[in-house]
């Protein structure tokens, strides 16, 4: 089940935003409709992941990868002053 659209219009909005706060409209559940085995199942994969694939990287793999990341997160950065 997708999640409901944000209504554009403003007192569609403000309807649906009194409606949840009063207990007439049901609140919105981001889990609806999801198989939680299957969301089990895919938290548990990220969670090793990361792990997994460092263990599988050379060093020297794993030297250029972090040379990439911090390349790309510092490397625009201009001294400020």
């Amino acid at each position: 089940m997708p999640s409901p659209k944000r209504p554009r219009d403003v007192n569609e909005l403000a309807r649906r935003l009194v409606g949840e706060a009063t207990g007439d409209a049901p609140k919105f559940d981001p889990d609806a409709g999801k198989n939680p085995a299957a969301v089990e199942l895919g938290r548990k994969g990220g969670l090793k992941g990361g792990k997994a694939r460092a263990a599988k990287l050379s060093a020297e793999e794993r030297s250029a990868a972090a040379k990439r990341a911090a390349q790309a997160r510092w490397g625009d950065r201009r001294s400020e002053g």
